[in-house]
């Protein structure tokens, strides 16, 4: 490290720098454009402050600085949504199901994985491989999104609340199941704009949304007539499973052509808490 002079000076030198410049997060040609070294010594010089805690590594090339008011955590990785951004190589990701509820408000319970979806298979940097949950959806089935403000500084792409009721009624799993979105619907129940809910559920065009959500709509007395009228449009032959992620243990039918394994009862009870 000699090359370097001392590593207090030098380390320290590159934090200011890069506070200048709202780095916090930062790359290897960050740094480049800083200490003016080669790609190898650069390499070295992060690799000794990431052991030394002075930064934490979000992905190969990808680095955090480690606030000191958190101490010697050497697994920072700052707001969990901002380093989902950060780590994801499509621009075209967002935060959607679990992460969405969250920040549309629509859990009681708090949130222990990042979920984000892409429309480009990747593997999860495994810096982040215990919280990050990589989802991965084809590209014509990316819309209903927003950027949204999660820090006073950094915006992230989110689904909107609509998309996000639908996408988790698509893939209960990466929700907590049926009965968590049918509370989250009822938390959010003010907020929700109906009209739009039923003009993403045309273009989603998916049968087994809409018979999911006129089943909950119904049970909740939420929605609209012409709404709850459009949604009945799905119903066909079929049955699908109220909840895949649920075992079939009862197998009640209803008007919507489900096979409700949950139960309305137990859905009515969530709301009361």
């Amino acid at each position: 490290m000699d090359q370097f002079g001392t590593l207090g000076k030098v380390s320290a030198y590159l934090i200011n720098k890069l506070y200048e410049n709202n780095k916090t997060i930062f790359t290897i040609p960050d740094v480049k454009k800083i200490l003016n070294k080669d790609y190898n010594q650069i390499t070295d010089f992060l690799s000794e402050l990431v052991k030394r805690k002075v930064l934490s590594r979000l992905k190969n090339g990808k680095f955090i600085i480690i606030p000191r008011e958190t101490g010697n955590n050497e697994r920072y990785i700052g707001n969990w949504f901002v380093a989902a951004r950060e780590v994801i190589n499509s621009p075209d990701y967002y935060l959607g199901f679990y992460s969405a509820m969250n920040h549309w408000a629509m859990l009681t319970q708090p949130l222990h994985k990042i979920f984000i979806v892409s429309p480009q298979r990747q593997f999860v940097p495994k810096q982040l491989k215990d919280i990050l949950y990589i989802i991965y959806m084809n590209k014509k089935f990316i819309w209903g999104v927003s950027k949204e403000w999660v820090t006073q500084t950094q915006r992230v792409r989110i689904s909107n609340l609509e998309k996000t009721i639908l996408d988790g009624l698509l893939y209960p799993q990466h929700c907590g199941g049926i009965t968590e979105i049918s509370k989250g619907i009822w938390i959010a129940r003010e907020k929700i704009d109906f009209s739009k809910l039923g003009e993403y559920v045309k273009k989603y065009n998916k049968n087994v949304i809409a018979k999911r959500l006129g089943y909950i709509l119904e049970i909740l007395e939420l929605g609209t007539i012409p709404l709850n009228l459009d949604l009945r449009r799905y119903v066909k032959e079929r049955y699908d499973i109220l909840d895949p992620a649920m075992p079939i243990e009862n197998k009640n039918k209803n008007t919507w052509r489900l096979i409700d394994n949950i139960g309305k009862k137990q859905i009515l009870n969530l709301i009361k808490y």
